[in-house]
């Protein structure tokens, strides 16, 4: 899965510079503090309409979805029960049975608490967005989303974040007050790094999490091949891969000669969008990355989903875990 050399592109406007007048100290660090404190303000707020907009969705229509096609860890013994025909030989309790002078068999409940694991690319190129909405945006969300149906239904969530290195790792945990901050994160966070490593995240997380857990795995993989440790990953976890991408990463608009630059890297190109083999061969190199990419996750058994900034999500999450569903054969 080479890193496509169309991928996390963006037109280049102009730079705008504005001049502020010398002022008194005092001034200069009041307008800080008012403007600090109205960043806080703004950032309090977005989180607080996504809290709001996902757990109506949660409520509404996904929480029964998530919870009917993730299991728990395994089983936990609840009681015992006379032995009735047909009842596992396996599932006698024999001290019981001894004691009582009949035979008895345990009753087990299945242990629902799950460990959920966000893992979430936060490399340069998700700042891309078409949209009124970055693919990072959209990553957001969507955590969010998945967060709130987890604590529902009485899961830990952890997060990690990763670009070209792992950015940050927060162990699992319950409570709103955790998850908000999750999101938090996700939305806000400033990473060091800018390149793309799933590889590293992917290891880390593979030390870090030693029993098994759910991992929802949110980039747009345009990455180098990270195709072992996701083999891994897929084996020790119930893994799902979520690619969030933009329109403008798949179709070039006709609009003449534009620069490109790469997100990540900084290099710049220059095409005419008016050509249309360029944009063909635009095209024909992203469906040979989407084909190799699905082939890697088909032959890992990875499930995925595929988001698309500006458009909404929630009929595709639906539609993925009803078919999961299905194929579970859940009721």
């Amino acid at each position: 899965m080479a890193r496509p050399v169309y991928g996390n592109v963006r037109l280049t406007p102009s730079q705008g510079f504005s001049v502020m007048e010398r002022a008194p100290s005092t001034s200069l660090h009041s307008a800080r503090d008012d403007e600090r404190a109205k960043t806080t303000t703004e950032i309090l707020k977005k989180i607080r309409a996504l809290e709001i907009k996902t757990r109506g969705l949660v409520e509404a229509a996904f929480a029964g979805d998530y919870h009917s096609v993730f299991k728990g860890r395994g089983m936990n013994f609840e009681d015992v029960r006379e032995y009735q025909p047909g009842d596992e030989i396996r599932s006698i309790d024999w001290n019981v049975t001894a004691r009582m002078g009949t035979a008895f068999v345990k009753k087990f409940t299945e242990e629902r608490e799950l460990t959920v694991m966000l893992v979430v690319d936060v490399s340069a190129s998700g700042n891309f967005g078409s949209t009124t909405q970055s693919k990072r945006e959209l990553a957001a969300e969507v955590a969010c989303l998945l967060a709130f149906s987890a604590i529902r239904n009485n899961d830990k969530v952890g997060l990690i974040l990763f670009t070209d290195r792992v950015e940050l790792f927060i162990p699992p945990k319950k409570g709103r007050s955790h998850t908000l901050r999750l999101i938090r994160e996700i939305l806000f966070f400033q990473p060091q790094g800018r390149g793309t490593e799933p590889a590293l995240a992917l290891d880390y997380l593979n030390k870090i999490v030693t029993r098994r857990a759910v991992v929802f795995f949110i980039s747009d993989f345009q990455a180098p091949d990270f195709s072992r440790a996701l083999a891994v990953s897929g084996r020790r976890h119930d893994f799902v891969a979520i690619q969030i991408h933009d329109e403008r990463e798949k179709v070039l608009p006709n609009i003449g000669i534009i620069t490109l630059e790469d997100a990540e890297t900084g290099e710049q190109v220059e095409i005419n969008t008016a050509d249309r083999r360029t944009r063909a061969l635009f095209t024909g190199v992203v469906d040979g990355h989407e084909a190799e990419l699905s082939r890697t996750l088909r032959r890992n058994n990875i499930d995925a989903i595929t988001l698309q900034t500006g458009k909404d999500y929630l009929p595709s999450l639906r539609s993925f875990f009803k078919q999961r569903g299905r194929r579970l054969g859940v009721r």
